[in-house]
């Protein structure tokens, strides 16, 4: 069966670039997408994909995901394949002649939905913000159109389910997103924690840097990075500001230097909100290594609170305790963190999924 799997871009990678480029290996699936950053794609050890590029978008928001969404919503490679996979927010615009098709959802657009009032708010004048506002109701409606056109939707987690009900109201299943978890390996509880996620400002990074402001004891590594000219790029100019002397910001790694941190690291910090699924835990606790997380979104639904890491409410002063709690003996979380990963195996994902695609 000739697969071909949708990506908004591949810029800043993320888990969604992640979890997309590994389904396209896993299912020899050629990726068709707009933008390529090809020294991403060469850390991620994706160098073999079959990439088909429909373009560049236009690199400040919203004009790149306004560029983006007309790109897919006029590409056509009906006839090259036998089915369609989407990926990502602007890729299933693709769906009106590509069928027959899935989108394996990451999320609803959040500056749509859940997030609009937020990214209406930060805007820098009132003229944005009403620019920003009038954007969002358009392109929403385009959004909603288009989901009409999808066969199938599949959520990555009980969190995206539900908002795919709420915003969308249509049913959808569930398949966690993989990890391959023989790629990932333990050496020892190292001198420093780590936090792996894009520098976005949904991601709360600055909570981080407060919680080990008081931690002077330890060390946190962050890794990760942002697109140029996007919104990211503003926040990591903020974040750097005052940067304390036990932070450093590694920008984006290799796919060897990020599995050898996670092997290193005493734990993984994470602090986005209302994550969709939260891919890292998962790679941590595949590493043998626990995790403190915010008690929100995806995070609930991979950590074991007591067992593999602690769920704690967004306060300071509460993770700060929890990252010194864990600190005291990391080794004891190690076997369930090793079995709790197992779970969400590449391998158990396959399965799923393509029985799913063998039943259209």
């Amino acid at each position: 069966m000739r697969i071909a799997i949708f990506i908004d871009y591949i810029g800043a990678i993320g888990g969604g670039e992640r979890v997309a480029l590994n389904l396209a290996r896993a299912l020899n699936a050629d990726v068709i997408t707009t933008d390529i950053n090809i020294d991403s794609i060469k850390r991620l050890g994706h160098e073999n994909t079959n990439l088909i590029s429909l373009g560049n978008t236009i690199k400040y928001p919203p004009l790149k995901q306004i560029s983006a969404s007309f790109m897919f919503a006029k590409c056509n490679f009906v006839g090259k394949y036998d089915f369609f996979i989407f990926t990502g927010n602007w890729s299933h615009y693709s769906a009106r002649r590509h069928k027959p098709n899935l989108w394996y959802c990451f999320s609803p657009t959040r500056a749509f939905y859940d997030q609009r009032k937020n990214i209406i708010s930060r805007q820098q004048n009132l003229l944005v913000s009403h620019l920003a506002s009038l954007w969002i109701k358009i392109h929403s409606w385009f959004d909603q159109r288009s989901i009409r056109n999808l066969d199938k939707i599949i959520a990555i987690s009980q969190n995206t389910q539900q908002r795919i009900q709420e915003y969308y109201k249509r049913q959808s299943s569930i398949i966690f997103p993989p990890v391959d978890t023989s790629r990932f390996k333990f050496v020892e509880y190292g001198d420093f924690w780590l936090s792996v996620n894009r520098i976005y400002p949904e991601k709360r990074i600055e909570l981080q840097f407060d919680i080990f402001r008081e931690l002077t004891e330890e060390r946190l590594v962050v890794v990760g990075g942002y697109a140029e000219g996007d919104l990211g790029s503003k926040y990591y100019s903020k974040l750097i500001v005052n940067l304390p002397q036990n932070i450093q910001i590694r920008g984006e790694v290799t796919e060897e230097e990020l599995i050898n941190l996670y092997a290193r690291c005493k734990g993984l910090i994470c602090t986005a909100l209302d994550e969709d699924f939260g891919l890292t835990p998962v790679e941590a606790m595949a590493s043998g290594k626990p995790v403190v997380a915010v008690n929100e979104g995806g995070f609930k639904e991979t950590i074991l609170h007591g067992q593999t890491g602690l769920l704690v409410e967004v306060d300071k002063a509460k993770l700060v305790d929890a990252v010194k709690e864990i600190s005291r003996d990391p080794v004891k979380y190690k076997e369930t963190c090793l079995n709790r990963a197992k779970e969400f195996d590449t391998n158990v994902f396959l399965e799923k999924f393509c029985k799913l695609i063998r039943t259209k």
